[in-house]
């Protein structure tokens, strides 16, 4: 058998038994890299997931087997060098997480959407169009990670993170850092009942008739809680335009990508 046929044997094999042959490899943005901080935006590549979850899944709540989502996280974990890794179990709501102490291992919080700390740990959110805003203070060494869809644009998500990270830490919000993940974007948000499921200031961030701008709504509300312009970055990317990610408007049964960061062992 010629090498690039046993090459393509090999993959097939993988893909039968539900094992991707890569591995992970996250959009990462320059303005995170600081010793001892890692972050990754993670796209759909490079986990064990079979289909409509192929394959990198990192959620449980969807259909796909636990084993998998279970090996999906460790090669998210090994990817930026963590060694435990914290979720939450979304509800499109505004309570936020504050983990002071360090957990004994990986653990998923029911009711969360955001999630704060300043211990090593890793800070996980899971979104299939919605937005993983991650944020970082150099001065306390402080993260935050959160999950705003729409619901948690309207409940004021990020407000409550930024706030959550003040409180707990002595976090000047004028040093914060943010980005905001791959997620639905302007080409894409359509909101046919928007009157009635988004408050009117909203209403002037219509990019055309029923198209909203969500990453402009995060800059405004992020620069409303004390954020420097010039500290505030997105991705760009709409994934519901791009296949590499996986989009609940796109597909319906889909899995969740992930927005990781973390801070290392000194």
């Amino acid at each position: 058998m010629a090498e690039s046929d046993r090459n393509r044997s090999a993959a097939a094999t993988a893909g039968e038994i539900g094992y991707a042959a890569d591995a992970p490899h996250p959009l990462q943005l320059d303005s995170f890299r600081a010793r001892g901080l890692v972050h990754g935006f993670f796209n759909r590549h490079g986990g064990v997931s079979g289909s409509p979850f192929a394959s990198l899944n990192v959620a449980f709540g969807v259909g796909d087997r636990v084993e998998a989502v279970r090996e999906n996280r460790t090669r998210l974990k090994k990817s930026l060098g963590l060694g435990t890794l914290v979720s939450a179990r979304q509800v499109h709501g505004d309570r936020v997480l504050v983990v002071a102490g360090e957990p004994e291992g990986d653990f998923e919080a029911p009711g969360y959407d955001a999630l704060v700390s300043e211990r090593p740990i890793g800070l996980m959110i899971q979104q299939a169009d919605c937005q993983g805003v991650i944020f970082y203070d150099p001065r306390r060494l402080a993260i935050g990670a959160a999950h705003v869809g729409w619901r948690g644009s309207v409940a004021g998500t990020i407000t409550a993170t930024v706030k959550a990270m003040a409180d707990s830490f002595g976090t000047d919000p004028a040093n914060l850092r943010a980005a905001i993940s791959p997620s639905l974007g302007p080409c894409c948000a359509e909101f046919v009942n928007y009157r009635r499921e988004l408050p009117e200031w909203m209403h002037d961030f219509q990019v055309r008739p029923g198209y909203f701008d969500f990453w402009a709504i995060s800059r405004r509300q992020l620069q409303e809680a004390g954020l420097a312009a010039d500290n505030i970055e997105a991705a760009g990317i709409c994934t519901r335009c791009n296949s590499d990610y996986f989009s609940f408007r796109r597909s319906r049964v889909t899995g969740r990508c992930a927005t990781a960061i973390g801070l290392l062992r000194e």
